[in-house]
């Protein structure tokens, strides 16, 4: 994921994929926008998949600051599934899975929000100044983009689980 502090240390490539985070709840939840998990005093209870994106940004910006507690789950399959049994508020999760689970789970009348946790631009990272490789990846990135050869890798390793 391209962020500011790691431009600091590498350089990225163009830019191959965006990836959303968004937020599952149940139909009723109280929850309407992602600005409702930083309300001080709410403290949901915020599933995630360990270590991916929504478990980073969630810790940074709501456990830490105190607003809200995060369970972190070896899949978000079980994320889902801690939200249909109300073990937990809601799942951040990237959007594809999410719109996958709440199909998968159409019972229990889950939705996605409408505004998005966080958006992210995925690129390859190098050395910092090693232009030659950054720049012949980066050629070979725009080819196989153009001839759709990205997104048939997005569409076959990006999916539910």
């Amino acid at each position: 994921t391209v962020d500011p502090d790691r431009l600091k240390n590498v350089d990225f490539s163009t830019s191959y994929a965006t990836g959303v985070q968004v937020i599952i709840v149940p139909a009723n939840s109280k929850i309407a926008t992602a600005d409702d998990l930083a309300v001080e005093g709410a403290n949901y209870k915020i599933g995630v998949q360990t270590n991916t994106t929504g478990d980073l940004y969630s810790t940074w910006n709501l456990e830490d600051e105190g607003l809200a507690t995060v369970e972190r789950f070896s899949k978000g399959a079980d994320a889902v599934t801690a939200l249909v049994a109300g073990k937990i508020d809601c799942v951040i999760i990237d959007n594809e899975p999410a719109k996958a689970f709440v199909k998968a789970n159409e019972d229990a009348n889950l939705k996605i929000l409408e505004t998005a946790y966080a958006i992210e631009d995925y690129a390859i990272c190098f050395a910092k100044d090693n232009k030659e490789l950054s720049s012949k990846v980066n050629k070979a990135l725009e080819e196989l983009i153009a001839d759709g050869t990205v997104q048939k890798i997005i569409d076959k390793y990006i999916p539910a689980e």
